[in-house]
């Protein structure tokens, strides 16, 4: 996705430790023009894939949340973002997972209502980053959990330097989609097409 690829290498900065800082467009201030058309990619490369018929996407609290909607709204289905507290209104069960968060340091807790997604669905999976794949890891478990079914996976960036499509490899026949690559030369981003 060129608009995407050409944005990162203007507003992406790597920050140290592995970390990029996307935050003008993605992470903190959002672009909804560029935001629409990640979820438009998206949705055109699930579809190429044969996966058209997803009942659910799923996200993780909060960063995941935009790219997430915009799917959702294309697909004109419901969008579930697994919560990190848990509210005082779930209180009827959930799917609770956890994964190690570098940028919220430590620990998160993933949970969703067992109200939302069971059984009956077929589930899309997207994110803001594919790095480490720990979130998506856990997010996958609650599918798997809930015996729904996993239908795809994905993500707006991908970093290579990281063994996120490594640790997801484990699910054979679930294609895992990036709209942008991005590696590191020293403190520089190199950044390239997606991996769909």
């Amino acid at each position: 996705m060129k608009a995407l690829v050409e944005r990162i290498k203007v507003a992406g900065v790597s920050i140290g430790g592995g970390i990029i800082k996307v935050d003008e467009f993605l992470n903190h201030q959002v672009d909804p023009g560029l935001m629409m058309d990640i979820g438009q990619e998206l949705v055109l490369r699930f579809g190429e894939r044969g996966l058209n018929e997803a009942t659910k996407v799923v996200t993780p609290e909060s960063s995941g949340i935009c790219p997430a909607f915009c799917v959702a709204y294309i697909l004109q289905v419901p969008l579930i973002y697994a919560r990190k507290r848990q509210p005082v209104t779930m209180s009827s069960g959930f799917w609770l997972t956890k994964a190690p968060s570098r940028t919220k340091g430590g620990t998160v807790k993933l949970m969703i209502s067992r109200e939302y997604l069971g059984i009956y669905d077929h589930v899309l999976v997207v994110d803001d980053w594919l790095a480490s794949g720990a979130t998506i890891s856990a997010l996958v478990q609650s599918v798997l959990m809930s015996r729904a079914e996993l239908l795809g996976i994905g993500c707006v960036i991908e970093k290579v330097y990281e063994p996120g499509r490594e640790r997801l490899a484990r699910l054979v026949d679930v294609p895992i989609i990036s709209l942008a690559r991005v590696d590191l030369d020293g403190d520089r981003l190199v950044v390239q097409g997606g991996t769909y």
